[in-house]
């Protein structure tokens, strides 16, 4: 794994950027947090499924070039960063097959970035692919934020799970070319979100496969990055204040 950037205090103490180690049932993980000004609104974060990598560090960096404060949640492990096909799935496989497991990591998460002074009473959430996913779960779960957005993640709704308690708006980035997570997961969270009544918007990209917006791989779609990364930062200055 890539070394992540060091820890940048202020005269008074404030934290701009920070790995953090923390504790779930003993075991430790490390997520990133990283803030332009105090108070500043939040995007909390949930990495693919390779883990926290650079690619969640710039992205964070150009959330925070535009005030906003970002807390990566770690829902591995510490050190656990999967660079194998096989790893990645067995570690994305762990949490699918574990809901509850998979929303208290998520819930940790937060209260961490709570704990760190970042203004959690002012936050969306987002995610990429597998985060995406996972997004989508704390959507579900009643979690309090202003938003949940997922970029090409899994759109399915498991079984005996549904939106009725979902706060916030669900906004949705989809490639039209995706063939992991096909147009029917689409339209069909598309009918189940207007039956429940909650407010959402959702974008399709022609020719974007899945992961469209992961900078140097070979599904990376610029013209789908772009509008997608353009329409993502009008959504957070319509909902965050």
């Amino acid at each position: 794994m890539k070394k992540l950037i060091f820890t940048a205090l202020s005269l008074s103490s404030f934290v701009f950027a920070q790995n953090i180690t923390y504790k779930i049932d003993g075991k430790d993980y490390e997520g990133y947090y990283k803030s332009p000004s105090k108070d500043a609104p939040l995007v909390y974060m949930v990495h693919d499924w390779d883990g926290i990598t650079d690619y969640e560090i710039k992205r964070a960096n150009m959330l925070n070039e535009l005030g906003y404060a970002v807390f990566a949640v770690d829902l591995y492990g510490k050190g656990i960063r999967p660079t194998e096909l096989e790893d990645k799935k067995a570690m994305t496989k762990s949490l699918y097959e574990n809901r509850t497991e998979m929303r208290k990591r998520l819930d940790i998460g937060l209260e961490e970035a709570k704990k760190l002074g970042a203004n959690t009473q002012n936050a969306v959430g987002m995610g990429y692919c597998f985060g995406g996913s996972s997004i989508l779960e704390f959507a579900r779960s009643g979690k309090d934020l202003k938003a949940f957005i997922p970029f090409h993640g899994n759109l399915a709704t498991p079984e005996g799970q549904d939106y009725k308690n979902t706060k916030g708006k669900v906004v949705v980035f989809h490639g039209t070319a995706d063939v992991v997570v096909p147009m029917s997961e689409f339209s069909d969270l598309a009918v189940e979100l207007e039956k429940t009544a909650i407010e959402h918007e959702m974008i399709t990209y022609s020719k974007a496969p899945h992961a469209f917006s992961v900078f140097g791989s070979p599904n990376y779609r610029e013209d789908a990055d772009k509008k997608s990364w353009k329409r993502f930062t009008e959504v957070l200055e319509e909902t965050l204040k």
